[in-house]
């Protein structure tokens, strides 16, 4: 959202750093995928920026753009997400030989690593980023995207969170 995310900060003695902004309602949504190639364990990041909600064609659109690049297929992990299960059958309509999915349990954050990117993007390459405007939110998140997409170590630490192996 336009709304800062305030972290801890450091700033001279004396001198309390003070973000000014108002109630702004806009959003960016983003959808991610973090891939795995089977022999030999190249991780790769993907994602597209939406000024909307993200909805079951979104996914959908995203999972297939996916499969122009992974041309072998793919094992899709999701959470049970309405958005992701509504996507999941529509996927395997269209995508049958070249798309397996597997669900992660109810709720368990933890297990997806996807989920450590965003806490990379929003909590510390965006805390305290105070964008002027929409425009401005997508250029810093696609930034502080493409950075975590060229950190091969960064990626890899993500799944060692979620205490998968490679």
């Amino acid at each position: 959202m336009l709304q800062p995310l305030v972290r801890r900060t450091w700033a001279p003695k004396g001198c309390t750093p003070i973000q000014y902004s108002w109630d702004r309602r806009d959003r960016l949504s983003v959808i991610s995928a973090l891939t795995v190639s089977p022999q030999r364990r190249r991780l790769g990041l993907y994602f597209a920026l939406h000024e909307h909600n993200i909805r079951t064609p979104d996914v959908e659109a995203f999972v297939a753009e996916l499969l122009k690049h992974l041309p072998q297929g793919l094992i899709l992990v999701l959470d049970r997400w309405q958005v992701h299960r509504s996507a999941a059958r529509r996927l395997l309509e269209r995508f049958a030989r070249r798309l397996q999915i597997e669900w992660l349990p109810a709720y368990a954050p933890q297990l997806n690593p996807d989920e450590q990117v965003w806490a990379q993007t929003k909590y510390r390459d965006l805390a305290n980023f105070l964008p002027q405007d929409i425009t401005a939110l997508g250029q810093a998140v696609r930034q502080s995207l493409r950075q975590t997409q060229r950190q091969p170590s960064l990626l890899r630490s993500f799944f060692k969170h979620a205490k998968l192996k490679l």
